[in-house]
Formats: C-alpha cells, sequence, structure tokens
C-alpha cells in the first residue's frame, strides 16, 4: 500500500509519497509566488495550490506502481480565507495567514464583542491572521464579493474540494478561524452571527483522520491515480508536523521553524491560556495543544539572506559565526518584519537591529538573526510556563531545523533538548500518516505515530555555559519591544 501526504506551503506545495512501513519514497515540490498588493497584505490566487498539486503528483509517482495507493491527506497553511460563489468559483484572492490588514477589524472584536466574550465562544482571542477578521473585513470593504459567499473554505480543504467534490474541513485547522468552539469542537453560532454567516457557507466538520470522500474519477485520471483512492479530512500545517514528528498525546512538544515558528504543546484536555497569548486549538489525534507562534520564523533569514546581504549559500554564510559568540553576541535583532502574533499579538510590530557598532560584523547581524527568532520562541515557551505546561524536551523541524548551528541556538536559549525526526517534510509525513489511518491501516493517530515516526537517537542537548549566558541576553531582547512599542504605533 501507497500514501500520499500533501502540504499546501505558503511558497510551495510539497508532495510525499510513503509506503505502509513508513518509509519516504519520494518527494516532490512545487512553488509559486506570493501577491503583497498593499503594505501588510498577502494573498494568492487557489488555483496556484490546484496547478501545483497537477504538477507534484504525476512526478510523485513515476518509478512506482500508482495502483498501489489507496489514501491521500492533504495539510497546509492555516487561516487562509478562501471565499467560493454557488458555482464553486474562487471569488477573490485567497487572504493568507500572515496578511495583517484586519487591524481594526480584530480591534472590534478584542474590544467592542469583547475579549473575554470573543475566548469564551471559541477559546481564543481575535488575531490579524485568524479567518474571522478577514471575514468582517470583507464585508466592509468589498461588500460585493461578501454577499457572493456560498461557501467559506481553508487552503487545504479547497485542494480537497476540487480533489473529491466535498466541501470539508477539519478540527485543526477550523481551530484557527476563530469561527470554531474548538473546547466542543463544533461551529460557534455566536461567532457566525458576529461575522454575518449562515452554517451551510461553512464546510462540514471531520477529524483529521476521518474520510471525506474519494478521488473523484475524472481527476484520478488526470493524476495517474487509481480510482477509489480515499481522502481525509487532514489537518492544519502545525498539527500534521506534530504527528509527523510523533507529538501525539499529552505532554509532547514540536517546534516547527518555518516560514513562521511555531511551538505546539500537547495538552491533558481543553486548556486556555489566562492571559491570551497562546493559541488553543485542537489537535489530529482527538486531543487538544496550546501553541505559540510568531510571524517570522525560518523567514527571517531568507529575507536577511535573500533581499539583504543576497547571498544563496546560507550553509557559509553561517560558518562565519564563531562557536565561541554564541551567548556574546551584544546585536540584538527583534524578528517582526511581519507583525507579531505571541505574545504581543501587534500587527505593527517591525523588526529592527540594536546594539552595533562601528566594529559590528557581518556574522555578528547574521547570529542576531538567528539568536533573534530563538529569543521569540523563547517568549512562546515562557508563556507556556506561566501557565504552568511542563516542556522538558520538543522535536524540531522545518527549513530552519536543517542548520546545526540554528538547532544549537535553540536548544540552548530555550534550554531544552531536542530531537531530530527521520524527515524534514514533517507536515507531509503527518498527512501520510493520517491518511494511512483513513485506510484502516491503523486504529487511532497514537498506533500510528508509534509505529511510524523514528527520530535521530542523538539529540542536540544545551550547552549549560551557554544557556547561562543567554539568559542574560534574553532579557535585554525581551525589554526592547516594550521600549520601542510606542514608537511602532508612529510609523504605521
Amino acid at each position: 500500500m501507497l500514501f500520499i501526504g500533501l502540504d499546501i506551503g505558503t511558497s510551495a506545495t510539497k508532495c510525499l509519497l510513503m509506503n505502509e512501513a513508513g518509509a519516504v519514497l519520494n518527494i516532490e515540490r512545487a512553488s509559486y509566488p506570493t501577491s503583497f498588493p498593499e503594505p501588510g497584505w498577502s494573498e494568492q490566487d487557489p488555483e496556484l495550490w490546484w496547478n501545483a498539486v497537477c504538477d507534484c503528483i504525476p512526478r510523485l509517482l513515476e518509478g512506482f506502481d500508482a495502483s498501489q495507493v489507496v489514501a491521500l491527506g492533504s495539510c497546509g497553511q492555516m487561516h487562509g480565507l478562501v471565499v467560493l460563489d454557488e458555482k464553486g468559483e474562487v471569488i477573490r484572492p485567497a487572504i493568507l495567514w500572515n496578511d495583517s490588514r484586519t487591524r481594526y477589524q480584530v480591534d472590534y472584536l478584542n474590544r467592542e464583542v469583547g475579549v473575554k466574550t470573543v475566548a469564551s465562544y471559541t477559546g481564543n482571542v481575535a488575531y490579524t491572521g485568524f479567518t474571522a477578521p478577514k471575514l468582517l473585513w470583507l464585508r466592509e470593504e468589498e461588500p460585493v464579493n461578501f454577499s457572493r459567499i456560498a461557501k467559506v473554505m481553508l487552503p487545504k480543504d479547497y485542494v480537497n474540494l476540487r480533489l473529491t467534490g466535498v466541501a470539508s474541513t477539519d478540527c485543526t485547522d477550523a481551530s484557527g478561524t476563530l469561527l470554531l468552539d474548538v473546547r466542543n469542537r463544533s461551529w460557534s453560532r455566536p461567532m457566525m452571527s458576529v461575522c454575518g454567516l449562515r452554517e451551510c457557507q461553512l464546510p462540514q466538520l471531520f477529524e483529521s483522520w476521518e474520510t471525506v470522500g474519494e478521488v473523484l474519477p475524472e481527476i484520478a485520471r488526470q493524476l495517474g491515480l487509481p480510482e477509489g483512492v480515499r481522502v481525509c479530512a487532514g489537518a492544519g500545517d502545525n498539527a500534521s508536523a506534530a504527528v509527523g514528528t510523533g507529538a501525539v498525546g499529552p505532554g509532547r512538544c514540536n517546534i516547527v521553524m518555518g516560514t513562521a515558528g511555531t511551538i505546539f504543546m500537547t495538552t491533558e484536555g481543553f486548556l486556555t491560556d489566562g492571559r491570551n497569548r497562546l493559541h488553543s486549538f485542537c489537535s489530529a489525534d482527538g486531543g487538544f495543544n496550546l501553541m505559540g507562534c510568531i510571524l517570522t520564523g525560518a523567514g527571517c533569514n531568507g529575507w536577511w539572506m535573500d533581499e539583504i546581504l543576497q547571498a544563496s549559500d546560507y550553509e557559509a554564510e553561517q560558518a562565519l559565526v564563531q562557536g565561541g559568540r554564541l551567548g556574546q553576541n551584544d546585536v540584538y535583532f527583534l524578528p517582526y518584519l511581519m507583525g507579531e502574533r505571541t505574545p504581543h499579538n501587534d500587527p505593527r510590530a517591525r523588526a529592527a537591529f540594536v546594539g552595533m557598532r562601528m566594529d559590528t560584523s557581518r556574522a555578528d547581524m547574521t547570529q542576531a538573526v538567528l539568536e533573534g527568532v530563538a529569543y521569540a520562541l523563547c517568549d512562546c515557551l515562557g508563556a507556556a510556563r506561566e501557565e504552568e505546561v511542563e516542556v522538558l524536551a520538543s522535536t524540531i523541524c522545518g527549513g530552519g531545523a536543517k542548520s546545526p548551528l540554528w538547532r544549537a541556538i535553540v536548544a540552548d536559549v530555550l534550554g531544552i533538548p531536542l530531537q531530530i525526526p527521520q524527515t524534514e517534510q514533517a507536515p507531509a509525513f503527518g498527512a501520510a500518516m493520517l491518511a494511512a489511518v483513513s485506510a484502516g491501516l491503523y486504529p487511532d493517530v497514537g498506533e500510528c505515530a508509534h509505529a511510524l515516526v523514528k527520530v535521530s537517537p542523538r539529540m542536540v542537548m544545551p550547552n549549560l555555559k551557554i544557556r547561562s549566558l543567554y539568559q542574560g541576553h534574553y532579557d535585554v531582547w525581551h525589554s526592547l519591544y516594550p521600549a520601542l512599542q510606542s514608537v511602532y504605533q508612529q510609523i504605521l
């Protein structure tokens, strides 16, 4: 038996082929652009995702017996607003997770409707990236488009719709819409009312491993798949990455160093952050998690390398950072290139270098970028620890996690051991695992993770001496956002 995992990402779609033993047989990807039509806006044409899937899957299957494919799972970027009309056609470009145009709508939800009220409806408070504020923006700024909405979708669910003809979503992805009653895993009628929606405009809810349908016969022929391939509901990218790294069941943690950065911490039952800094979401195994999110994780290093240094050799650039300088860099970087979620919930925040002198080197600034992201992740972990969520170790995945230097910095700053999973493509691997559960190969997600997930036996251990140095530097870094907060309000 073969299983396909799709990851509908922000910059590319990744396709992964897995056999029943959990071996990754092939990985393909197709890239696409993001549009930034206004400052702070971020959009994509959903047709780009579908074209990427149609490009990737046939290449993925080359050299393999496609008749052995029995199920497919999708994951992808969360929060993106895809709106369809009565004919199932896309009304306007999707508004993505890192779009910050909705700060006035967020203010309305958190101040006028009220933080406590919104949290009582959903388990969360409003952020600019979430889906519900985008719907309010659409209602106010594009009322004709809003009036045409027949179905509200999320990115990976749009792909599943094209595959199966079924409008579905799963509880993990729905958690990030601010339209889900997370505790009860059902759509929130009060939030639908706030946003001017009817339940028929929302997709049907499933658990991540549940089958929503089969690949349509004409689509199967187009993609080179056999008829009858099951499609499961799938998961949001972070929830799927947790499955792909084995962060399943209470008391587990996974760090994702992707375009954004997240710390995903599974909990014993539904739990909320009393200060509303962390997200309370459903997990793909039927449980719950707290998640801290920084809007620009490995994307900071991409910006620094590609746009500023205009250098393509990431490894060579990081080789200039001397190991003996870890914990001693007096240059600080605030990684708020797209605003920030955890813990500030401030779309006006911006990135900054602080502490440069005449002798500051290129390597110092590169090191500051890597450390700034690690400090921001430490903010997320600190918020969890204040809620008495204990994190003793974590897996780590994503493009940024491929760097040994960056992994070491994260371990030292956070003060926890890190484990490296068998595949860098943890979200797509998790999606394929969910497909295996959907096909009945395993009775539940936990059994599947126990059987298939493998991590490196070598852990990245924090260096206690460097850790102690970083604690003092983190305190300095942590003081910078409050010092600049009033400035941010003036420059936007």
